[in-house]
């Protein structure tokens, strides 16, 4: 009753209202107000001076009625709508929290701004509470559903499948090429008996490669790395190529097909990749692996590993230097952070000066075949534009030393192989012509 006194004879009424009130701590709070309101300038009580009177009582009431009431429980949902439950979305709960009593602003500007900072802070806390559950939501692990349509897709990427074709028609430029009569039956056999090993071959490299292609962007979207599929199935692909592609090269072409076969899938996947991360030896055993199919398919039709298979082989050694040096030169950064072992990256000069080296042993190799009985004198003259035109470019490799010049032998070499097994195969020397040679000196 002293602070209403001291509110003086205008404000009788509002401590008539007071005494109604149900606390005594609500009681005081509109005399303080009316306090503050005569301290500052002297006014007359105004409707904003009321109504903020009335946020107050309401805060403050609606305070006392929350700590009285009890939580209801949530009903349990019938059993046949359980379905539907879970097919909705989550909503986001937010608590509604009264506001705190502010002190009395000394003016309606005063009042509003604050009004407006109270309702703009509660708008962020709750926009900062459904961003943190999205958020959180986001980095749960989610399980990966396999559909069937994507399988193809995905099993031709675990294979390779570009460079898969590419060892099957170098193992039928090698078939083509062999001094036989051709048969169709043993060259299908051949293709697909090889398809499958190098199909086998590429999936189990990509298995054991997996920590380390994921710091790489040429292959971080692989998809045993993507985990597109589970390296279980990863592994029954590959021993489902495999054992097939083996047994149709043993028991369907030759035992030796078969064994060139066997060995190249260890050689590619027990030494050339984990070589990868220790040595650069790994690019020539590489080397020796992209050389076996022709070697193999030569044998497929001969039966026998003569001096023509051993020729395919060598061409075929000599162009991936080349073709590889070039390639990984502009992905050094990438094998770097892969930590994969290679020339480009660890010894440059080298890899330059082995690319042009081996992009001139192609002119000589070319050479040699009519000395073989493999192709007429043809070959060497019509074969040595684009023999000097790799050369050329491996020389400016060489000394270019930059991105530009890697990226032009490189892609040289992606149609000089074929142009050249080509101009080989149109040039052949025919059987009638090595009857008729061996007729003469018998």
């Amino acid at each position: 009753m002293s602070a209403a006194r001291r509110c003086g004879p205008p404000r009788a009424l509002t401590g008539l209202f007071v005494w109604h009130l149900p606390k005594p701590a609500v009681r005081q709070m509109p005399c303080k107000f009316m306090h503050c309101c005569g301290v500052v300038n002297k006014r007359w009580i105004t409707f904003q001076h009321l109504n903020f009177l009335k946020r107050m009582y309401v805060t403050q009431y609606n305070k006392d009625l929350s700590q009285q009431a009890k939580p209801k429980s949530d009903p349990v949902a019938p059993p046949f709508l359980e379905k539907k439950h879970l097919g909705q979305e989550k909503t986001v709960i937010r608590e509604i929290r009264p506001v705190s009593p502010l002190h009395p602003p000394s003016s309606e500007t005063l009042n509003r701004n604050e009004f407006k900072a109270v309702n703009s802070a509660a708008v962020v806390e709750d926009l900062a509470t459904a961003v943190g559950a999205e958020s959180k939501e986001e980095k749960q692990w989610k399980e990966m559903k396999l559909q069937l349509d994507d399988l193809p897709g995905i099993l031709a990427r675990l294979s390779k499948i570009k460079l898969t074709a590419l060892v099957v028609s170098t193992a039928s430029a090698g078939f083509a090429m062999a001094p036989v009569p051709f048969d169709l039956t043993c060259f299908l056999l051949t293709s697909i008996g090889t398809g499958l090993a190098s199909c086998a071959a590429n999936s189990i490299n990509q298995f054991f490669e997996v920590p380390f292609d994921s710091n790489m962007n040429r292959t971080k979207n692989r998809p045993l790395v993507r985990g597109q599929i589970s390296p279980l199935l990863a592994v029954s692909f590959a021993a489902s190529c495999a054992v097939p592609g083996i047994a149709l090269l043993t028991l369907g072409v030759n035992p030796l097909t078969g064994a060139l076969g066997a060995f190249n899938i260890f050689l590619y996947t027990c030494c050339y990749t984990p070589m990868k991360r220790m040595s650069i030896i790994n690019t020539w055993v590489g080397a020796v692996v992209g050389a076996i199919p022709p070697i193999m398919g030569w044998t497929a039709a001969t039966g026998s590993l003569d001096a023509g298979a051993l020729l395919l082989g060598g061409i075929l050694y000599s162009w991936q230097f080349p073709h590889f040096n070039a390639l990984s030169w502009g992905l050094r950064e990438d094998y770097s952070r892969g930590g994969y072992c290679m020339m480009s990256v660890t010894h440059p000069a080298m890899c330059r000066r082995v690319a042009l080296r081996h992009c001139l042993a192609l002119i000589g190799l070319s050479t040699v075949a009519p000395i073989l009985d493999v192709t007429t004198w043809n070959f060497p003259l019509i074969s040595l534009p684009i023999n000097l035109y790799i050369s050329y470019l491996g020389f400016r490799f060489y000394r270019d030393a930059d991105r530009s010049s890697s990226r032009k032998l490189f892609f040289c070499s992606l149609w000089h192989l074929p142009m050249l097994l080509l101009l080989m195969l149109t040039c052949k020397k025919s059987l009638l012509e090595k009857e008729d040679k061996s007729e003469l000196f018998s």
